[in-house]
């Protein structure tokens, strides 16, 4: 990844390798912000000299421009759409001199801590980066580039960071059942003036990772925000006019977008004054999922099964039409959705990357959509009909490229546990080992999609089953649910409590928990079977089929440990507004982004 990344700068080889200052007696670590990687980088012990030899230009930079720094890893597209949004163009940083030309910057880290030092010291762009930021010029870091800032992270180790803030960077503790990664919308506690989140301390924002830095004796200076998940970790820090965040802005919706309104001109007011909200904790997450294929006549249409039959039974039989994807992804997004999930239900019959209408989608939702994307549907290995081979981490990177934050693996996931749990053995090969070795557990999300088989006595088989509230149709009192493939054609020799497990381990960072059997039902989700495996594993879960009021999604949080709950149809059709499942949680007393 590091090489592909360095590939970002143009001429990257010219630049001196070099590290920012440290303490003499500082002891290296490994860096990362998300999953860990299963490459070993090396800290480097070279010292950066108190003079930097590339001298900034004295032209003056564009009021409207905005240097990014983007090494070259993951999704930033959705960034560079909000800038744009906001009224800004960008500058790409080529070379060191650019940052130091910058007359503002945006460090938007995504990825792995290792990687992107990796790449900073050896295009000599973190000795620029620290010089900057010595010199108190307007920095926003985001993320990963709040992270980088710190002397070193825990994270498969052991790599130096950038020593500009004491403290060290480190996972967060699952032992005691939390959840990890942080992903969703929590609230933040402002501890200081901090010019850029001026409104937005009762509001929810949106996190995704696995390491956070720990507010401490030594960096109280810096922080102007924490945030609390199992502890109070540092959600911002500020000194002067170096700002940089933990929770991504460019994924907050309209808060989001007013602390970059305010990073990019910080005399202007806001245009809108910002609704006064009462975000205390993490909220539970309400997603729109648009199930997307071609029709009949060849157009991408919104479509939704009924236990995964997407065909009108008329003479016609076509497929079922509710709309077009990027127009129904903008309205969710204005309608309160806090994420939206494509689905490409079409199947590929030669080629993923030639799916360009699907890499459409996703490029023009992201211009206006600032709330999590996820896409998935053909993210796997393939070989074209020219006999070029194209790994499924080079197709993952084309739609993280185009705009989507997240993917989704089905069946191949399926395939990758079968033979994780026959070897014992992770070989490294599997989809959703190489995305998430890379991109990080948090962007890669399973989509389970199981069918119960009942039982009369638990022992019939060698998979985990379950005494179900409802009793089969000759009073079954137990079953297991059966993962399929292919769309739920296929059933699989595998539980979907077995499969949960075992890509949890594979590295998955969050799970789409479906039932067919409930699917398009509209009479709730499978309770459970969502508590089955929402106690099972340590990674969030998303409860996915069977939503049909409002009452089934409080149902769901209030018995399950689902971090998120999902719907289609009934946003689709109109029938259950997702304001209107807002409210109703709210009145419930579950906490929800409003």
């Amino acid at each position: 990844m590091a090489a592909t990344a360095a590939a970002a700068f143009t001429s990257a080889s010219q630049f001196p390798k070099a590290a920012c200052s440290h303490s003499s007696s500082f002891t290296a670590y490994s860096c990362g912000s998300h999953s860990p990687q299963l490459l070993h980088f090396n800290p480097l012990k070279i010292k950066r000299s108190r003079t930097f030899s590339v001298r900034a230009s004295a032209s003056a930079v564009d009021d409207s421009v905005v240097t990014l720094l983007d090494y070259g890893a993951g999704n930033v597209r959705s960034l560079r759409n909000a800038i744009r949004f906001l009224g800004y163009d960008i500058k790409d940083v080529q070379k060191p001199v650019d940052i130091l030309n910058a007359k503002r910057l945006i460090f938007p880290g995504v990825g792995a801590f290792g990687p992107a030092m990796d790449v900073l010291n050896k295009t000599g762009m973190g000795e620029a980066l620290c010089s900057y930021i010595e010199q108190d010029r307007p920095f926003l870091g985001i993320c990963l580039g709040l992270q980088l800032l710190f002397e070193s992270s825990e994270e498969n180790g052991p790599v130096k960071g950038l020593g500009m803030i004491p403290g060290v960077v480190g996972r967060f503790d699952s032992s005691n059942g939390l959840q990890v990664p942080h992903i969703g919308w929590n609230a933040i506690q402002i501890t200081k003036d901090s010019q850029i989140l001026d409104g937005i301390g009762s509001r929810h924002v949106y996190f995704v990772h696995s390491y956070r830095a720990m507010p401490s004796d030594d960096n109280r200076e810096w922080v102007s925000s924490t945030c609390n998940y199992g502890d109070n970790f540092i959600a911002s820090i500020r000194r002067g006019n170096v700002h940089a965040v933990q929770f991504h802005p460019e994924k907050s919706g309209d808060v989001g977008l007013s602390v970059l309104r305010r990073f990019l001109n910080p005399k202007s007011e806001t245009s809108k004054k910002p609704v006064q909200g009462k975000a205390s904790k993490l909220a539970k997450r309400v997603i729109a999922c648009l199930d997307v294929r071609t029709n009949d006549k060849g157009d991408l249409v919104v479509t939704k099964g009924d236990q995964y039959d997407v065909r009108e039974h008329t003479k016609e039989n076509e497929v079922r039409n509710l709309g077009k994807p990027v127009d129904l992804a903008g309205q969710y997004y204005k309608d309160g959705a806090d994420e939206v999930s494509f689905l490409n239900i079409t199947g590929f019959r030669d080629f993923p990357l030639g799916d360009l209408p699907m890499l459409q989608v996703l490029r023009h939702a992201s211009e206006n959509v600032f709330v999590p994307l996820t896409v998935g549907g053909g993210i796997r290995d393939f070989t074209d009909a020219n006999g070029r081979y194209y790994s499924s981490l080079e197709v993952a990177s084309e739609y993280f490229r185009s705009g989507a934050d997240k993917i989704s693996i089905g069946s191949d996931a399926v395939y990758a546990a079968e033979e994780y749990l026959k070897t014992k053995v992770k070989s490294g090969r599997s989809s959703l080992e190489q995305i998430s070795r890379v991109y990080g557990n948090q962007a890669v999300v399973v989509s389970i999609d199981p069918r119960r088989v009942y039982l009369n006595d638990p022992k019939d088989v060698e998979f985990k089953s379950i005494r179900v509230t409802n009793p089969g149709p000759n009073g079954e009192q137990y079953a297991w649910y059966q993962c399929t493939v292919n769309g739920g054609r296929e059933g699989r020799p595998i539980g979907a409590y077995e499969l949960a497990k075992a890509v949890e381990e594979l590295g998955a960072g969050e799970i789409l928990l479906n039932c067919i059997d409930c699917d398009g039902q509209g009479k709730g989700f499978d309770v459970d079977l969502i508590k089955l495996i929402s106690d099972a594993v340590s990674i969030p879960v998303i409860a996915s089929s069977g939503a049909g009021a409002v009452d089934h999604f409080s149902e769901v949080f209030s018995k399950t440990n689902a971090s998120a709950a999902l719907a289609a149809g009934i946003f689709h059709r109109k029938e259950v507004p997702i304001q209107s499942v807002k409210e109703h949680l709210l009145q419930a007393g579950i906490e929800v982004r409003i």
